[in-house]
């Protein structure tokens, strides 16, 4: 086997800067010198409360957050925050507003159909993914809230501006959170999960409005609670140290590098693969253009029968990660902020190596 590290284009986990995997394999060792394992540092202990300490200040500067917002990390993942913002703010007889732009945020609409009503505002279901949805004119004033989803993975869309609303807005943002200029203020709530642009799996990323735990209808345990987990300053129980360790030295690698510069290098990333996809004659894209994800380029082969054979082609130049998610098969390539534009130059290459040999 060889011992040549792969190229890795997986929508997540994901990759992460060589700098922050050797900086998390030293900690597992020896963290900042103390003799103890990252893995064994106490949750509720000093070392780890300045972990938490830092992190949050830094996820509030690179969002340019106030102090009305609280900064969280949670377990559970998406799906538990799907889960949790209704629970926490839509009653049974309340109404909730949703766009339904993807596979995730068609799965958030499905949770919230436990706790109480939901008005679909706008949908691209019917069109198979392939574009976003026209983001409604006229949201009702009585909603208890209005989600959506950022950018969606699998079928490679992306909202290009973060809409202001008059009704609390929440966002999913797993997959492109600091991946370029964001108003992350026109959100009362915004969650991600860490194993895309953040870090490492097992933690999610929560920011939240104080005026929202305000908004807390039902009475819950306090692990389904947003304020018990304010108040417990994200250790309510045994938090995933090693995953916000992860998130913290993925932060501070993000504030050296600079959101501007990210957001310049994932365009010019994004437009060298879309442009190889329009120039190669084995390739389509079929997302509507002016819709299309910096984040995770979607597209197909020509010929169904070169889809296997492109992935294992590209697996043969440690080219890994690109098959597309099973619920639409293809291809996928997750541009997030680890993968640098040589990366792509190498995804590129064998496109155009692949296209001579079988075109």
């Amino acid at each position: 086997m060889s011992n040549k590290l792969k190229i890795n284009f997986n929508p997540g986990p994901a990759a992460l800067p060589q700098e922050v995997l050797q900086q998390a394999s030293d900690a597992i060792l020896n963290y900042n010198g103390t003799g103890l394992s990252i893995l064994s540092i106490p949750h509720r202990g000093k070392l780890f409360a300045a972990i938490l300490e830092e992190s949050k200040q830094l996820v509030k500067e690179l969002c340019r957050l106030d102090d009305n917002y609280e900064i969280l990390w949670m377990h559970g993942g998406g799906r538990l925050q799907f889960s949790m913002v209704p629970m926490n703010f839509l009653a049974e007889n309340d109404t909730a507003g949703y766009i339904d732009s993807g596979y995730w945020a068609h799965d958030a609409i499905e949770y919230a159909k436990y706790y109480g009503h939901v008005a679909v505002l706008a949908s691209s279901e019917e069109k198979n993914y392939t574009e976003l949805p026209v983001w409604p004119a006229d949201i009702p004033s009585g909603l208890a809230y209005m989600h959506f989803t950022t950018n969606n993975t699998i079928y490679g869309t992306q909202w290009k501006t973060i809409p202001q609303t008059e009704v609390p807005l929440i966002a999913d943002m797993s997959s492109d959170i600091f991946s370029r200029e964001m108003n992350y203020t026109h959100c009362d709530m915004f969650y991600a999960v860490a194993q895309k642009n953040i870090g490492a799996v097992g933690a999610t990323l929560v920011a939240i409005k104080k005026e929202m735990l305000s908004r807390i209808i039902r009475v819950l345990p306090p692990m389904l609670n947003y304020a018990a987990h304010v108040k417990a300053n994200s250790v309510l129980n045994t938090s995933p140290i090693f995953s916000i360790y992860t998130a913290l030295l993925m932060l501070r690698w993000t504030k050296q590098k600079t959101i501007a510069a990210i957001e310049k290098e994932n365009i010019a990333k994004a437009k060298l693969l879309y442009d190889e996809i329009h120039r190669n004659d084995l390739f389509t894209c079929n997302i509507k253009h002016t819709d299309r994800s910096m984040m995770n380029i979607c597209f197909t082969a020509n010929q169904k029968e070169h889809e296997r054979t492109f992935i294992d082609f590209c697996e043969e130049r440690n080219i890994t990660g690109i098959e597309g998610h099973r619920s639409v098969g293809a291809f996928r390539a997750s541009l997030y902020n680890a993968i640098t534009i040589k990366d792509v130059e190498c995804l590129t290459a064998a496109m155009q190596e692949f296209e001579s040999k079988y075109n």
